[in-house]
């Protein structure tokens, strides 16, 4: 049997005008070089990279938004190039929280419009909308009552997969849906989006939350300048790094001089490191990528490079190899 989805050697180039002194100038942009996966039915697949990487490009082609310039996508079987119409009645596709609804209307009625917009019959209508908001939780929220205006981010994500479900697919796309929810929403989307792969829809996701990735995800695909460098199971994935360990400091100071640790890092130790930020803290986690033997010399380095630099170490701890030790391996590497 055929997968939910096919992508096969996807090519997708961009030209951009760049303002240059004395004229405009033209560059040329590949977003997708190559990209080839499959998603199996009753499978979450994660497409896992950076901004930039190229996911959602890919989404936007598999889901008949988007031509690539070679390659194919399928769904179900059919082609997203020369079957759109095939793709789109067993495909849902949620992209983005909160385009596309009317806001002066309820949650509810912003589903009717759009199921008569898909050509559910009336008969039918009806019960789709209340097994869709059913399962996302939607009457639990209020959403037959309140206008999408008033509602919360977490509530207009619900309604996003609510609308995405209303065909019944068989397949789902979802570009990063939990994105700026807070946590109890966040826990929601991803355990609806577990419970619909178990009941056998394929389900493609797209993240950059390597948390989310590891809990949901049943296969992982890395993508790093659009195009698949690593893929498994998070177990597997995790395997690449076995006899590596993490070094991970908290620092507070200026970003710009905490950059200048991180790329010293990689030049002066030759390890691999990742730097993200903490908004609810003001901190700036470090997190380098070493040799088990080393971490007692990488972590002197680093409190010593901190204290010239005029930087504070808040938290220092050794760890064992996680899903973002491998992103930062492999997108090291690519």
């Amino acid at each position: 049997m055929h997968p939910a989805i096919e992508v096969r050697d996807l090519v997708k180039k961009y030209r951009i005008r760049v303002r240059g002194l004395l004229r405009r100038r033209y560059e040329e942009i590949e977003a997708l070089r190559g990209l080839s996966f499959k998603v199996d039915y009753g499978e979450v697949y994660g497409l896992l990279g950076p901004n930039g990487a190229g996911k959602t490009t890919a989404v936007k082609i598999i889901s008949t938004l988007l031509l690539p310039d070679s390659g194919e996508a399928f769904v179900c079987g059919y082609s997203s190039i020369r079957e759109p119409y095939k793709v789109r009645e067993c495909l849902g596709v949620m992209l983005s929280v909160e385009r596309g609804f009317f806001w002066k209307l309820t949650g509810i009625e912003n589903l009717r419009y759009f199921g008569t917009l898909y050509g559910i019959p009336r008969g039918e209508l009806e019960e789709r909308i209340r097994m869709a908001a059913e399962l996302t939780g939607l009457y639990e929220v209020g959403a037959d009552q309140r206008r999408f205006e008033d509602m919360s981010l977490g509530m207009k994500a619900r309604l996003a997969l609510a609308r995405a479900l209303l065909r019944d697919p068989r397949v789902l796309v979802l570009d990063e849906p939990t994105l700026g929810l807070d946590p109890p929403s966040a826990r929601r989307i991803r355990s609806l989006v577990k419970e619909l792969a178990g009941k056998g829809r394929g389900i493609l996701l797209t993240t950059h939350n390597m948390f989310e990735a590891e809990m949901v995800c049943d296969r992982i695909g890395i993508i790093v300048k659009g195009r698949i460098v690593a893929e498994g199971t998070p177990g597997e994935l995790k395997a690449r790094v076995k006899g590596k360990s993490s070094v991970v400091v908290l620092l507070r100071g200026p970003r710009e001089r905490v950059e200048v640790i991180a790329d010293a890092a990689r030049s002066e130790l030759g390890v691999s490191a990742s730097l993200t930020d903490e908004a609810s803290t003001g901190h700036h986690r470090l997190r380098l990528v070493c040799d088990p033997e080393s971490t007692g010399r990488v972590s002197a380095w680093i409190v010593e490079k901190a204290f010239t630099l005029g930087v504070r170490v808040v938290e220092w701890r050794v760890e064992e190899p996680t899903l973002e030790d491998v992103f930062v391996e492999v997108a090291g590497r690519a």
